[in-house]
């Protein structure tokens, strides 16, 4: 374990998985804190060192009993794609959350003091807000936010008229939409879809861990026809007053009876119904479909600030479906028999973080 680093009367230590105390004051803070979100969790500790056997840095800052700040870090080594410490991987907004400006910084020149002393290539702090200007950016991806109104009516207006018709075709067609106990089905729809864009799927038993360490925050909505076959699905996080739909998947069929449109129309629905403030439609790489996808609901892109600390590297990596040099690796994948996918999948994206 890193020894911790002082600054006056402000200590930062490493967060124990089995630390059950200090696990509750860790999440008591990130509920409070205005600039944490749903992945400084605590829990995300056990998703990556258990699923995806990676280890783990989950620094707070403390003075005086009370925490201060808290920066989660994965460590990715991949003969693959590199060797990196993130904040925080497989999860789209990391980076610093804290209170004050000196636990926020003693944070990060802690993950720089472990960056050093593991070797890595580069450190990445996956920002919401520009903190470092002076580092190399990645400006590939935007996020997407918006306010849901207080009645049913008044979304529904809200969404431009065009995309309106869109949702009102899947109710026009009888789609129902289902809440899940289990990810069986949003697996096999998540799976098919990924395949069909000729990128590796998550192994089935992240979702199920997704499920069993975050609970009720963690939700599969699963759109159906009327007679039951599933068509289009979400796993969505709940976080504070947010939904943030996450993962999704949709069977070839959906597009035709605008299933997806229905399926987020009933996620926005059913989150205002629960008196949710804020619809987080997550991440989208910018000039995509799913970027054009969001914008027609009338959503506005913000910039998201993922801050590189290069180490042995010139320049920030390109680990996305972008980089021409995956443009054969994406054909082959999706010729490839999707049992073998399924079962190839999990040992790739576990390098990717």
């Amino acid at each position: 374990m890193p020894t911790p680093t002082e600054s006056a009367s402000l200590t930062v230590k490493r967060l124990g998985a089995d630390d059950s105390s200090n696990v509750a004051r860790w999440e008591a803070f990130v509920m409070a804190c205005p600039q944490a979100t749903f992945f400084h969790r605590a829990g995300w500790q056990n998703i990556i060192a258990k699923v995806f056997r990676h280890d783990t840095y989950f620094l707070y800052a403390e003075r005086n009993g009370a925490i201060e700040g808290v920066l989660p870090l994965g460590h990715v080594n991949s003969w693959l794609f590199g060797n990196s410490l993130t904040g925080l991987p497989f999860t789209v907004y990391g980076g610093v959350a804290a209170s004050s400006e000196q636990a926020a910084d003693a944070l990060e020149q802690e993950a720089q003091r472990i960056a050093v002393q593991l070797g890595v290539d580069h450190l990445e702090l996956r920002n919401v807000e520009s903190r470092h200007p002076e580092w190399p950016t990645q400006d590939l991806y935007v996020t997407f936010r918006k306010e849901i109104l207080p009645t049913e009516d008044e979304n529904m207006l809200a969404i431009p008229r065009k995309q309106r018709a869109m949702v009102r075709k899947g109710i026009k067609n009888e789609l129902v939409s289902h809440i899940d106990p289990t990810v069986d089905r949003f697996f096999k729809l998540f799976a098919d879809n990924v395949h069909r864009h000729g990128t590796p799927a998550m192994p089935k038993k992240y979702f199920q861990a997704l499920q069993k360490e975050f609970g009720a925050d963690c939700e599969v909505l699963t759109v159906t026809t009327s007679d039951g076959k599933p068509l289009s699905s979400v796993l969505s996080f709940y976080f504070r007053d947010e939904v943030l739909p996450y993962y999704a998947g949709d069977d070839e069929a959906a597009r035709d009876l605008a299933a997806n449109d229905f399926k987020y129309w009933e996620l926005m629905r059913r989150a205002c119904a629960r008196g949710l403030k804020v619809f987080d439609y997550g991440r989208s790489k910018q000039g995509t479909g799913p970027y054009a996808f969001k914008k027609n609901w009338g959503f506005e892109p913000k910039p998201l600030h993922y801050a590189f600390c290069l180490y042995k590297r010139d320049a920030i990596p390109q680990n996305n479906p972008n980089n021409a040099k995956y443009k054969l690796m994406i054909s082959a994948w999706r010729r490839m028999p999707i049992a073998m996918a399924n079962w190839l999948g999990p040992f790739i994206v576990r390098n990717l973080g």
